[in-house]
């Protein structure tokens, strides 16, 4: 859907790092590494978006010492104590100065006055992805509850991306999570465990089910508990 709105699967990719992270500063080679996306595809998008407004850029230097480079500045010693030019005729070498790397870092610019709607596209696109991925589910089996955290809400630090209550083969449901993640174009932490289990680590405070129902969340299926969204 987004790849029709915005023209291509590569500026998807790269306006999803940049508006689900606007904290983070990104550099060419990285988001060409990450995305599995072509440099200079990469380096035509940034430079259109941030011709566009919605990105920032700056080149920071980088200093790498380069030790293969560097030369030794004190005096050698040769066989029997005989130092080479023992009247220090010869100037002391210099050290060559450590290399400078220049790369170039882009951030967005959340002051662009489209910055909320573009996120919020983005976002909404990707619960789409997991109505998508209910829809696939069902038609193995039947889904108890479906949680959306981490990735979707751009909370690395959550206990897990998607936690799933149903009776579902594993190797159904981890090719109904491998289309996820090529759809995501990322890798998804999923929980999955059965009502019985679930309703057992609610009955025991299962630290981890209370994390995950307590961390910022979108439920997009809810058989059992009847939690407010």
């Amino acid at each position: 859907m987004l790849e029709k709105i915005f023209g291509s699967k590569a500026r998807v990719k790269i306006l999803k790092v940049f508006l689900m992270k606007p904290d983070e500063k990104f550099y060419i080679r990285q988001l060409a590494r990450d995305l599995k996306l072509q440099v200079n595809s990469v380096r035509r998008e940034l430079s259109n978006l941030e011709i566009f407004g919605l990105l920032s850029s700056d080149n920071n230097n980088i200093k790498s010492d380069n030790l293969s480079n560097v030369l030794e500045s004190d005096e050698k010693e040769v066989v029997g104590s005989e130092k080479k030019d023992p009247e220090g005729l010869e100037d002391d070498k210099e050290k060559k100065a450590p290399s400078i790397k220049e790369k170039k870092y882009y951030w967005v610019n959340k002051n662009f006055i489209l910055f909320s709607e573009m996120k919020s596209l983005i976002v909404k696109s990707q619960i789409l992805s997991g109505e998508n991925f209910i829809k696939k589910l069902k038609a193995v089996c039947d889904p108890k509850f479906i949680l959306l955290g981490g990735m979707f809400l751009n909370n690395d630090g959550a206990p897990t991306d998607v936690l799933i209550v149903a009776d579902v083969e594993k190797s159904k449901l981890l090719n109904i999570i491998q289309d996820l993640e090529a759809e995501m174009n990322k890798e998804v932490n999923f929980t999955a465990m059965d009502e019985k289990e679930f309703k057992y680590r609610q009955e025991v405070a299962d630290v981890f089910l209370h994390s995950v129902l307590n961390n910022k969340k979108i439920i997009l299926l809810d058989k059992i508990l009847n939690i407010k969204k």
